[in-house]
């Protein structure tokens, strides 16, 4: 199961396009409400319906953790001693996690990043305590994958499908949504 985290102030596209792109390479995922209301309201005052909430879900399972951008849901994020203890726990045992434009911050402070090429939106590179960044649209590095912002969803997504299916699979997504015609 992947578990896609949403606070007060995430950045829907990020959060939706994310989920979308994942659920289309049927991957089985879970948005999470960081709070204990399951509708939760982002950063452009669109209200989402949370599947769960964050003391509903069974960390055992999770195959892969996802962090959303925004202001204020990153910091929101990063409040969230529940969710900084799961993935601290989740990173200590060596599974993958995503971040995506200032989501990164929530890693970087944690010193996960240290050492590692990372990616996140203009401004938030002090946040990445030890990480090199980059400015690319997606870097993926060990068991991280960073994002730079709302344009990146894409990347980001493929770049998830790719790890947890393989890169025919995300060439396949690619394809059908027509990405390759945008680029």
């Amino acid at each position: 199961m992947v578990y896609l985290f949403f606070a007060t102030g995430t950045e829907e596209i990020e959060a939706l396009g994310t989920a979308d792109i994942l659920r289309r390479a049927g991957i089985e995922l879970k948005i999470v409400s960081i709070t204990n209301q399951r509708t939760v309201v982002g950063a452009h005052g669109i209200r989402v319906e949370a599947d769960t909430t964050i003391n509903e879900v069974n960390f055992a399972t999770a195959e892969m953790l996802i962090l959303p951008g925004g202001m204020p849901g990153a910091t929101n994020m990063a409040d969230s001693a529940t969710l900084v203890e799961r993935v601290r726990d989740h990173a200590y045992i060596g599974r993958p996690i995503a971040a995506i434009c200032a989501a990164p911050l929530v890693l970087g402070r944690l010193g996960l990043l240290s050492g590692k090429r990372a990616t996140c939106y203009p401004g938030f590179e002090g946040e990445l305590q030890g990480a090199t960044c980059t400015g690319a649209l997606v870097e993926a590095d060990g068991q991280f994958i960073t994002g730079k912002g709302p344009a990146a969803v894409f990347e980001f997504g493929y770049a998830i499908v790719e790890r947890l299916r393989d890169k025919a699979c995300a060439d396949q997504l690619r394809a059908g949504m027509l990405w390759n015609e945008v680029r």
